[in-house]
């Protein structure tokens, strides 16, 4: 009930949020939110630390311009486009990179990542170092997207879908089994479950999310650029999540915002001028180890339960 009620008010805030806060700032906010949340989703809930998931978010903002700007297709058509490419390339990555665990399966997401980043960089429908510039938002179900409160309602009503996706896969029978290979992978193995289907699902499904995150982004900001497929981006998702808290729901997203709106302050700032983000970032990523191990949100749950337990 508690949970209930604290992410209904979540939904009027964030309904409510473009009266008083630029729309398109909220929206990149959500689309980092998203990528944050599916990569959540295989480092809290499958114990599967991924430094390639910047490939995802990077191709499917590519497939998407290129669908709206190049094939001049519908917006909900490239959205798609966009986020089944990156779980076709999860597929791909997933059947090599399960058969390893640890630093092993890190470095060979990595890897890849970086083999597809190189991709892009040579592509000619990528633009190169140029990026996509200029994707049409299109329109939907009558719609006009190119006007940005439109466009943020669209864009939080999919960002909602995606939130409400990963909460249901956690909280099935189908997450209980991930929760279990995340502790013990060789008693889900000796108690018959299929492991590796279960992880390469799990990833395909991460990757697509991640997909559609990137693919949301290169419409907000009408640009699908290098830097999404960078290996940065996948640095930041991990730092996203471990700041606002792994294996829990609201994390990713606390965690997303922070970030982001850190790098949006200090870039129109003059304090970013002597402290830049990625300094204040990594200042704030150290403390938060050393004081909240569990992230924002984790210290506050565990804090939570222990007031409760008391009480």
């Amino acid at each position: 009930m508690y949970q209930r009620t604290l992410y209904f008010v979540l939904c009027v805030c964030l309904l409510l949020a473009p009266l008083a806060i630029y729309p398109v700032f909220l929206m990149k906010m959500l689309c980092f939110a998203l990528f944050a949340c599916a990569f959540n989703l295989l480092l809290g809930y499958v114990g599967l630390l991924s430094f390639g998931h910047a490939a995802f978010f990077g191709l499917a903002a590519y497939v998407t311009g290129h669908v709206l700007k190049v094939l001049e297709l519908p917006t909900i058509v490239g959205l798609l486009g966009g986020t089944l490419a990156a779980g076709l390339l999860g597929l791909a990555v997933g059947l090599l990179a399960i058969r390893r665990q640890g630093i092993y399966f890190a470095m060979i997401t990595l890897a890849l990542a970086q083999m597809v980043y190189f991709f892009f960089l040579q592509a000619d429908f990528t633009g190169g170092e140029n990026g996509l510039q200029g994707v049409p938002r299109g329109s939907f179900l009558g719609l006009d997207l190119q006007d940005d409160l439109n466009l943020y309602y669209f864009v939080l009503a999919i960002c909602i879908g995606g939130f409400v996706l990963v909460y249901r896969t956690v909280h099935s029978p189908f997450g209980q089994v991930l929760k279990a290979i995340r502790e013990n992978e060789p008693r889900a193995i000796s108690l018959g479950y299929e492991v590796d289907r279960y992880k390469l699902l799990a990833f395909v499904l991460s990757a697509s999310l991640a997909g559609l995150a990137g693919a949301l982004k290169s419409v907000v900001l009408q640009l699908a650029s290098l830097s999404d497929a960078h290996w940065h981006a996948s640095g930041e998702v991990v730092l996203m999540t471990l700041l606002g808290g792994m294996g829990t729901m609201l994390g990713p997203v606390v965690g997303a915002g922070t970030v982001v709106a850190l790098q949006n302050y200090l870039a129109s700032s003059p304090v970013g001028v002597w402290l830049p983000a990625p300094v204040v970032l990594g200042a704030i990523f150290v403390v938060c180890v050393l004081a909240f191990r569990r992230g924002f949100i984790g210290e506050l749950q565990a804090l939570a339960k222990k007031s409760f337990n008391l009480s």
